[in-house]
C-alpha cells in the first residue's frame, strides 16, 4: 500500500488549505482513513478521520474549522482546512488503517508541510 499526499504549503492565519492523500495498492472495503500531525518538539495527534462508511471524528482543536472527506471510488481522503492558526504549522500525515482477521495493517504517508504565517 503507498500513500501520496499534496496540498500542503504555506498560507497566511486565517487562510485555507486543502490536503489530498490517494491510497494505491490493496486496498481493503473495510478501513479507516485520517490525518494526524506532528509539530517540531510534540508528538504526532490525530487530526480527523473518517471510516470507509463515513464516520468522521475530529480534533478538539479543529473542529469547525477542518472538514474530511473521501472518496471510496478513488481511495482517496481529502483535509479542507479553514481559518488556519500560526499553531495549525507541523507536518501532516495521512495514514490508512484496515483490518484482516485479527490483525490491523497501518500505513502512513510521506508527510507534507503546512505552515501558517501570523
Amino acid at each position: 500500500v503507498q500513500l501520496v499526499e499534496s496540498g500542503g504549503g504555506l498560507v497566511q492565519a486565517g487562510g485555507s488549505l486543502r490536503l489530498s492523500c490517494a491510497a494505491s495498492g490493496n486496498i481493503f472495503s473495510v478501513n479507516t482513513m485520517g490525518w494526524y500531525r506532528q509539530a517540531p518538539g510534540k508528538q504526532r495527534e490525530l487530526v480527523a478521520g473518517i471510516t470507509s462508511g463515513g464516520v468522521t471524528n475530529y480534533a478538539d482543536s479543529v473542529k469547525g474549522r477542518f472538514t474530511i472527506s473521501r472518496d471510496n471510488a478513488k481511495n482517496t481522503v481529502y483535509l479542507q482546512m479553514n481559518s488556519l492558526k500560526p499553531e495549525d504549522t507541523a507536518v501532516y500525515y495521512c495514514n490508512l488503517r484496515q483490518p484482516a482477521g485479527p490483525y490491523e495493517y497501518n500505513y502512513w504517508g510521506q508527510g507534507t508541510q503546512v505552515t501558517v504565517s501570523s
